[in-house]
């Protein structure tokens, strides 16, 4: 499987096991697990060809670590982002005092005005490290990097969850505790 094949796939596998798992016939348990050989034959059904040896591999070379097996590696689940019902049954744990959430300057009056919401996702996603973060901003325009004081919101009873792959999960980021860029390009 070419590299962007691999892409591809990756980003098929996002919309089936955050957004759509009904496109392909699946259906995730609460926690967003689906088996692997279900995933592997409604996929199949579905036009895309795809051995367990490519989604082990899709899994281990995913930039962002979007998706995780179980420990017995039966089943497979998104470590985060999800648009579907799901207790992905993190617990809480104390932040960093910085994180950061990339953005496009196209959305920072709004930001400055509600704070960062979760929209149609569960949470709101933020990062211990700029590059990523900055990354994400880009795809939507003009890059931001927002820091955010987690270690503040943290004490102000806010609650954080650390998803499998590093992401730091929020319900909602008031703007008190973000500190946007001192220049904003438009």
């Amino acid at each position: 499987m070419s590299k962007s094949d691999l892409i591809k796939t990756s980003k098929f596998l996002s919309l089936i096991l955050r957004h759509e798992p009904e496109r392909v016939g699946l259906k995730l348990d609460s926690a967003g697990w689906t088996s692997v050989t279900e995933l592997l034959e409604a996929v199949s059904h579905h036009g895309v060809s795809l051995t367990l040896d490519q989604l082990k591999q899709i899994v281990a070379t995913s930039d962002k670590k979007r998706f995780a097996f179980s420990e017995d590696g039966t089943r497979i689940r998104a470590s985060q982002g999800h648009s579907v019902e799901v207790d992905l049954q993190y617990a809480p744990q104390v932040p960093p005092e910085l994180l950061y959430h990339g953005t496009a300057t196209r959305f920072l009056e709004s930001i400055r005005e509600k704070g960062l919401q979760k929209m149609e996702r569960h949470h709101v996603h933020l990062s211990a490290e700029t590059a990523v973060t900055v990354q994400v901003g880009a795809r939507h325009g003009n890059p931001a990097l927002l820091i955010i004081r987690a270690g503040d919101m943290h004490r102000a009873g806010h609650v954080f969850y650390r998803s499998a792959n590093g992401v730091w999960l929020v319900d909602h980021v008031p703007s008190q505790f973000i500190e946007f860029p001192e220049v904003e390009q438009r």
